[in-house]
């Protein structure tokens, strides 16, 4: 077995990569038959941890309800095997919480001696001397790459059950952290909702789909902002002509905004690759809501000058009010590993996540607190 590099870091111990939108409050609703509820809710109570009793109660009248409403047999089954590939993958990664992630993406047809293998090996090795594990989908060619570059100790696989590319690579066959997953949508899930950051090296439709996915979830708001950055060998066009075709398509109709191309950052140059992602943790640690105020936690608090400075170059994204330095919230009492981190907190007006990642960015270059 390999030597472990990646390190321990101060990340929340509850993974959320929603934001905060995973606080919100649950609403369990009714079987339709007031003694099933009571069972359910006595149940859910019973067996539940503490502060899932709600959330528990919900599952289960949600399912009484759909063996009621006359779902068919295959769809049922989809749930099922959906919900045990979710809590699988959760078990996996539930032991490695404070350890940042970045996620691999590529062609499983790439040949071990081709420029984009070795510099997928490489963005893999250098990313665990900086502390962060790799996930990759566990197959042959990129995928390969990752788990080699990063070790089996330092890296997981996401392998999907196909009728060919289903055995995982030999870097990562029989380790623990491997997850077998029959369904691309929940597997796609756990590449987003595990890492702190993509990269995306050249594939075929199943990387469009995977960088799609992470881009489309990022810019709706529907995954937290996070550094995606797509990855050449060195003198390679593939990124180049894809990005091209976004901006003379996409951007040009007005399909899509100019911001919005401030989440992706496409390069061929390695250390401007590991440093896309390393140096987005730089300042900024991570965020949530908290109602409407968008909560920055921070590694260090940033000169007034800083914060006046951000304020009035990002004031389109202030609802009102303004920017303020702070202690942890009240509301954030839930994360007490994150307590001691100063606040960036201001009413967030949604709806433009690139700039919420320019101003992350910016966060970044601050000036510190003397």
């Amino acid at each position: 077995m390999s030597r472990r590099h990646a390190k321990k870091l101060e990340v929340p111990v509850e993974r959320d990569f929603t934001g905060g939108l995973e606080f919100r409050k649950s609403y369990v609703g009714s079987t339709g038959d007031e003694g099933l509820d009571r069972q359910i809710s006595e149940m859910a109570k019973e067996v539940a941890k503490p502060g899932n009793e709600e959330l528990l109660a919900e599952m289960m009248t949600t399912a009484v309800r759909l063996s009621r409403d006359g779902v068919s047999k295959g769809d049922f089954k989809l749930m099922n095997r959906a919900l045990k590939e979710m809590r699988e993958a959760e078990i996996v990664f539930e032991s490695w919480q404070k350890f940042r992630k970045v996620s691999v993406f590529g062609s499983a047809r790439t040949k071990p001696d081709e420029p984009e293998y070795i510099a997928a090996k490489e963005y893999a090795a250098r990313m665990r001397d900086h502390g962060f594990m790799t996930i990759t989908g566990a197959g042959p060619g990129i995928m390969a790459a990752g788990n080699e570059g990063a070790g089996a100790a330092d890296s997981f696989g996401l392998n999907i059950s196909l009728p060919f590319e289903a055995d995982p690579n030999e870097f990562i066959a029989g380790d623990p952290k491997l997850i077998d997953f029959n369904y691309f949508f929940t597997r796609k899930l756990s590449f987003v909702k595990e890492s702190d950051g993509a990269a995306g090296f050249p594939g075929g439709f199943g990387t469009m789909d995977e960088v799609f996915e992470a881009l489309t979830l990022i810019q709706t708001g529907k995954a937290k902002v996070y550094p995606l950055v797509l990855v050449d060998a060195k003198g390679g066009t593939y990124w180049k002509f894809w990005e091209q075709f976004v901006k003379d398509h996409l951007l040009r109709l007005g399909l899509i905004s100019e911001s919005d191309m401030s989440l992706i950052h496409v390069t061929d140059d390695l250390d401007e690759a590991v440093e896309e992602v390393v140096g987005f943790y730089r300042v900024f640690h991570s965020y949530r809501y908290v109602g409407k105020r968008l909560v920055l936690r921070l590694m260090n608090r940033l000169s007034d000058a800083s914060v006046k400075a951000l304020e009035k170059e990002y004031s389109d994204l202030i609802e009102s009010g303004g920017m303020k330095q702070c202690k942890a919230l009240k509301a954030e009492e839930n994360e007490p590993e994150l307590a001691e981190l100063p606040r960036l907190v201001f009413n967030h007006r949604k709806g433009d996540f690139g700039r919420m990642r320019e101003l992350i960015d910016a966060v970044n270059k601050a000036e510190a607190e003397a």
